[in-house]
């Protein structure tokens, strides 16, 4: 079970502020870790919290038995980190907050169309799928380790096409 995630935005208070507002949760400034860090907190029953650093935060073990360390560094934008977060809220709730924030919102199908997603993306490089309440109940009955094994059974699912690139 995941309690927190951290990632970086080019403005952790705005990132924070519009996860906050996806989970129907608050936001605040996130001191004990960084510098202008912010956090925005569900207020759910598992107390779900994403921690949002300055893009170009790292985090570093430090030596002996105290807590690590936070230092600037430099950032490469995409990677392959995303999460899978609940909403309370409808496709067009998000959308619509989506918009207010200038931030791209798709509905998509994921597993060969057995659960959808909203792909949101921050920053143009930090991607979560949101699940609505409808969404949620489609993943939960497709991501199981049943249907994995059976997926793996049937063999390798066939690989994306590149687009053909004009010479």
């Amino acid at each position: 079970m995941i309690f927190h995630i951290s990632i970086e935005a080019d403005e952790p208070e705005r990132t924070a502020r519009m996860m906050a507002e996806i989970w129907g949760g608050r936001a605040f400034p996130f001191p004990p870790v960084g510098r202008a860090s912010w956090v925005a907190m569900a207020g759910d029953a598992r107390n779900s919290t994403i921690e949002v650093y300055p893009r170009g935060t790292e985090l570093h073990e430090a030596p002996g038995d105290v807590q690590g360390e936070d230092r600037m560094g430099t950032s490469k934008r995409n990677g392959p980190f995303h999460a899978a977060i609940a909403t309370p809220l409808s496709v067009e709730e998000v959308k619509a907050i989506a918009a207010r924030h200038g931030v791209p919102a798709k509905v998509l199908a994921r597993g060969g169309g057995l659960f959808h997603v909203i792909e949101f993306w921050i920053d143009g490089c930090t991607m979560f799928e949101l699940l609505t309440p409808e969404f949620q109940q489609e993943y939960l009955r497709a991501v199981t380790p049943a249907h994995w094994e059976k997926m793996l059974a049937a063999g390798d699912p066939p690989k994306p096409r590149a687009p053909a690139v004009a010479a």
